[in-house]
């Protein structure tokens, strides 16, 4: 990348902006925060991360034992977003060596990136027969 000039001349401020924006595009995902990187996502995407990350979290403190450490929002049902809302009918998470299913409801704040509303339902445990045609692993 050439060398910016000591002194920015009137007619370049947009080459600036340009160089500022592919400086911070070469920065590794590392020196990004959380939501810088979040915001990388489309909106849909980042709105069905951020609410299965709060499921989990939820999933956790809710349920004695469990540590949840991934969630498939489209096991059995696709999830169904509109606006700023997600709603899993049909999902699975799993805690240890175990899938459950799952259900939520939840809302974020315009941007996707602050959960406003959240609710959920956790199910039975599902059958290690049932994994692989819904896109479970194993641990």
């Amino acid at each position: 990348m050439p060398a910016l000039p000591r002194t920015m001349p009137a007619a370049r401020p947009a080459l600036a902006v340009v160089l500022l924006v592919q400086i911070a595009g070469a920065l590794p995902a590392a020196a990004r925060s959380p939501d810088q990187q979040m915001l990388l996502l489309e909106p849909s995407e980042r709105i069905e991360q951020r609410c299965n990350a709060r499921a989990m979290g939820e999933v956790g403190r809710g349920n004695k034992g469990m540590k949840p450490d991934e969630l498939v929002a489209y096991a059995y049902r696709d999830p169904v977003i509109k606006g700023a809302k997600i709603k899993v009918p049909g999902g699975a998470i799993r805690s240890g060596s175990t899938w459950y299913h799952i259900a939520y409801e939840c809302e974020t704040a315009n941007d996707g990136l602050e959960v406003t509303a959240f609710s959920y339902k956790l199910g039975a445990a599902i059958p290690t027969s049932e994994w692989s045609a819904h896109y479970l692993v194993a641990p």
